[in-house]
């Protein structure tokens, strides 16, 4: 049995040799950018008016003069007007070009428009060269880096991205994953359990979990009779990349998974961690590539699997860059008497003050699933500590 920073180490060596493919700028939300975003011109193109209001030269101002005749109207999406002449203005709109011979934009508020002369009236206001002009390429130059790849694309990275012109982006290709649940006592969801059944659970959990990361799955149940298992996982794992099973891993007479899996060649990685809950995660690779995750079967011992490590890993074989660690601190004393890695059930609040503060709602062991409902994340408390003090903070995995 090896403990948690062991088995995290081994997992994230481990690597998944992944495709990099383009796909159209609209499919791309929720996947891990693998080019940089470069600027193809200046930010801004060129110099922007940033308020509605009268351009002019401020050394017109600055001599004193108060009255503008108004040349023209400068409006956004136009080629950009002139001035020629001392003590004239253009009337501007946000976002268009400034006019040559221009400088600073006193805004409409503080003007005052005669239309019938046809002339902008300036009162005694604080300005200065330059105001309300947002230069060109003071945000970026042309040839600098918008985004690095690394980064997860949401609509900021879109925005850019269509910005530079880019259509499609390259990005990591997404896994083929299989879920497989194992058991004889596990019917499915539409089927009335007998007594001594229950019903599937967990394979929907996780392909619900997969589904928010934006990755797809396949979903099998399988019977726990080695022959058929040895069968049936067989061109699942021939099919897939990645293959995540839950259940039959730990010591139990019918739990045959690990002795299934390396028979069809796996290379067992480690089994059995010193956790609570989760101790008997095994973990292995295919000589051909494929990674296996096999979870225990109590439902939040594969939850908590799946973000622990699972999570991390497929984050770093899809090119995220690393995430800073999130802690939290406990809002009670909290007592676990063990050498295990506890992983204890919160649920976490700021306080006015900004600091993330961690509520433990144990739960009733590692078949309680109902209690996932009242947590939004796990609190990684180390072994052979027994009392946790309030106040002091842990390394949290959010699941929500």
């Amino acid at each position: 049995m090896i403990d948690v920073k062991t088995a995290e180490d081994i997992v994230l060596s481990t690597e998944l040799d992944l495709p990099l493919v383009s796909v159209p700028l609209d499919q791309a939300v929720g996947r891990v950018l693998r080019e940089d975003l470069i600027a193809d011109e200046d930010f801004p193109p060129f110099d922007r008016v940033m308020m509605d209001g009268i351009a002019l030269r401020m050394e017109d101002y600055e001599r004193g003069n108060r009255i503008f005749s108004i040349a023209g109207v400068q409006a956004a999406g136009m080629p950009a007007l002139s001035l020629d002449t001392p003590d004239q203005c253009l009337e501007v709109m946000t976002g268009s070009v400034l006019p040559g011979g221009t400088d600073t934009v006193i805004p409409y508020e503080q003007v005052e428009i005669d239309r019938i002369e046809n002339v902008a009236i300036i009162g005694e206001v604080k300005t200065a060269k330059g105001k309300n002009v947002h230069p060109r390429g003071t945000d970026k130059k042309k040839g600098d880096v918008l985004v690095q790849k690394g980064f997860r694309i949401s609509g900021p990275e879109i925005g850019l991205a269509a910005a530079v012109g880019k259509k499609s982006l390259m990005v990591t290709k997404n896994p083929r994953v299989a879920i497989v649940s194992t058991g004889d006592e596990l019917v499915d969801i539409e089927v009335k359990p007998l007594p001594y059944q229950i019903r599937r659970s967990n394979v929907y959990a996780l392909r619900a979990e997969l589904m928010r990361l934006g990755i797809g799955s396949s979903v099998f149940h399988l019977a726990d009779q080695k022959d058929r298992l040895t069968e049936s996982l067989y061109p699942i794992l021939k099919d897939h990349d990645i293959l995540m099973l839950s259940g039959g891993v730990s010591k139990g007479k019918f739990d045959f998974v690990p002795e299934v899996l390396e028979k069809l060649g796996v290379e067992k990685l480690f089994h059995r961690v010193k956790q609570k809950p989760g101790k008997p995660f095994w973990f292995g690779r295919h000589p051909d590539g494929k990674v296996v995750f096999a979870f225990p079967g109590n439902p939040v011992s594969t939850f908590v699997c799946f973000h622990r490590y699972f999570v991390p890993w497929l984050w770093k074989t899809l090119g995220l860059q690393v995430k800073k660690e999130v802690r939290a601190a406990l809002v009670e004393d909290f007592r676990f008497e063990s050498d295990r890695t506890y992983f204890l059930q919160v649920r976490t609040f700021y306080d006015s003050k900004g600091q993330l503060w961690a509520e433990p709602h144990k739960g009733r062991g590692s078949g309680d699933h109902a209690n996932l409902n009242v947590s939004d994340g796990f609190l990684e408390l180390p072994g052979n500590t027994g009392f946790f003090r309030k106040g002091e903070s842990y390394r949290l995995f959010p699941f929500r």
